[in-house]
């Protein structure tokens, strides 16, 4: 039973996630060789300020790209 979890900033579209889900679920099936009713996945979403990459948080680096 293949479980996946996907964290990305907040911001997606239910379309986007379903989209998500859907071709996780499609690659499980077609690379591993499950069942669609045997895969969860989880879409967590963080708040740009608890997300850090490049050493500093993801609001703060945008901010930074705005004067650049």
């Amino acid at each position: 039973m293949p479980y996946v979890n996907i964290q990305i900033i907040k911001g997606a579209t239910r379309e986007q996630k379903s989209q998500l889900v859907k071709d996780v679920t499609d690659s499980l099936v077609r690379v591993l060789n499950k069942k669609p009713e045997h895969i969860h996945i989880v879409i967590q979403e963080i708040n740009e300020e608890n997300w850090g990459f490049s050493g500093l948080l993801t609001d703060e680096w945008k901010q930074q790209q705005d004067h650049v």
